[in-house]
């Protein structure tokens, strides 16, 4: 049986999709009720028969830090993808972070351990990466004085925690995917992207991340799992842009004008102290922080050449069309 925490976001409703395709038992963790029917609706998207595909999911109620319910959720599990994480780029949920990502990662791999699963294959990010001008591997040394940023903290120790279980006797993947685009999502993270250059950007910046559609970043844990490959870490990114033009390729898809606007350094540093003192005296969630504001004009280049090598057939979807794809699904929304 095949195990996915984090069943209910944008990764681990895609990979269950994708897993359910197969004839393999499925047993998918959540922790509201409500939230399963995000799942139905991401089938909804790429099949009719959605109840044919979501019946074949066994549910099972269970946070990542209580135990007996975890507990449970291991028994006649062999395989295990690890896609449950706490997104957030907020100083004030560092300890949130550090409860969801690496103390519930350190559950999954020692019940991983205690079980002698077969393969775990943990979902991590480019944030956890270390930083080269150049170019980005993964052999890139992570400098934990320079990153101050509490998400990518929190991911890199998550990963300590899974190399431990691997000295501990579990084979193991690590994917490393940069910004994830992909449907269902469009109120949160890369997809709330969307919904804002919908309404209208005035400014974009010259910072350069990397980018990957969700489907191929399921196919590639899927196919990395069912291979020989173990105990090895891949970045997976399918094209390194600029936000500038990543906004303009979402602004193209809708027909919109693109940002012509560059944000500066210094617009930047007085947006996020104007956020931090909305977020005082209103207690409202902040939306820019100073790390941030930092990635914004910082240009990272990754590389996924190790990926594939591995996978010498696997081709990455170009991000104009994922964005393409992402901006329909996100236009039927509005007008449904």
């Amino acid at each position: 049986m095949i195990l996915v925490t984090g069943g209910t976001g944008l990764v681990g409703s895609h990979l269950l999709f994708e897993l359910t395709k197969s004839q393999q038992k499925i047993r998918a963790l959540f922790r509201n009720k409500k939230t399963i029917e995000k799942v139905r609706h991401v089938f909804s998207f790429y099949t009719d028969n959605v109840d044919d595909q979501f019946n074949k999911i066994e549910w099972l109620e269970a946070n990542l830090n209580d135990l007996p319910r975890l507990t449970e959720a291991f028994e006649g599990v062999t395989h295990v993808y690890h896609c449950a994480a706490l997104i957030s780029f907020d100083p004030n949920d560092y300890y949130k972070l550090r409860e969801t990502n690496i103390s519930g990662t350190a559950n999954i791999v020692n019940l991983s351990v205690i079980n002698s699963i077969h393969k775990l294959c943990y979902v991590s990010s480019i944030a956890a990466m270390g930083y080269d001008p150049i170019k980005i591997t993964e052999e890139t040394t992570w400098n934990s004085e320079a990153n101050k940023n509490v998400y990518a903290i929190s991911k890199y120790e998550a990963e300590m925690e899974v190399w431990r279980g691997v000295q501990e006797g579990v084979p193991c993947v690590i994917v490393n995917p940069g910004v994830i685009l992909g449907p269902g999502f469009f109120r949160s993270g890369s997809g709330g992207l969307f919904k804002r250059i919908y309404k209208g950007l005035g400014y974009a910046t010259n910072g350069v991340a990397g980018y990957v559609g969700v489907l191929d970043v399921v196919k590639g844990m899927t196919s990395l799992m069912n291979s020989d490959c173990k105990n090895e870490r891949f970045i997976m990114v399918a094209e390194n842009l600029s936000f500038l033009d990543f906004t303009t390729l979402i602004s193209n898809a809708f027909k919109l004008v693109p940002p012509k606007k560059i944000a500066r350094k210094w617009m930047l540093a007085f947006a996020w102290r104007l956020d931090w003192l909305r977020h005082k005296l209103t207690g409202k969630k902040r939306r820019l922080t100073k790390n941030l504001s930092k990635t914004l004009i910082h240009k990272s280049y990754y590389s996924s050449d190790k990926f594939l090598k591995t996978e010498s057939e696997f081709k990455f979807t170009p991000i104009s069309k994922v964005v393409s794809e992402v901006c329909q699904f996100f236009l039927k929304e509005v007008s449904s």
